[in-house]
């Protein structure tokens, strides 16, 4: 589902289970690079948050220091699913729980915004939050249930 004018942003958190630079977290930092240059040429990638690196692993935007976040922008809902479901990037989503504790409450939010727009953290969180709240909503919403783009007017 898309819209002219309008992409979607995604935003996903995880807590870590030991140090960034851990030997148990090495399955997951040594596929960094490898899966974030996977998501940059493919099909409907638009955007992802980096920070002094290639990845966002050094950004520590919210109040918990144990907290990685993960943002990025996609053409439609379809585009990041491939990704997230039909690429390499399923592995690491499978061995998630060995890298990062186990959230009860909502970790990922989806929502449109207009083409060109890069989300801050602050919006995420803020979207986050929201679904935490609220459940999924043309505000901020989840694979399991989408929303088409709401255009201003």
């Amino acid at each position: 589902m898309t819209a002219a004018g309008m992409h979607l942003a995604q935003v996903n958190i995880g807590r870590l289970v030991a140090p960034l630079d851990s030997e148990q977290l090495h399955g997951f930092t040594s596929r960094l690079d490898e899966i974030n240059a996977l998501a940059d040429g493919w099909p409907g990638f638009v955007w992802r948050l980096q920070g002094d690196g290639d990845s966002a692993t050094d950004l520590r935007p919210f109040k918990d220091d144990t907290i990685l976040v993960n943002m990025s922008v996609w053409g439609d809902v379809e585009a990041l699913r491939d990704y997230v479901y039909r690429s390499d990037h399923l592995q690491l989503l499978r061995e998630r729980r060995q890298y990062f504790q186990h959230m009860r409450e909502a970790f990922t939010a989806l929502w449109w915004v207009p083409a060109g727009h890069r989300p801050t953290t602050t919006e995420a969180w803020e979207r986050l939050m929201h679904l935490r709240r609220h459940g999924p909503t043309t505000h901020a919403f989840t694979f399991g249930q989408t929303f088409g783009p709401v255009t201003p007017g």
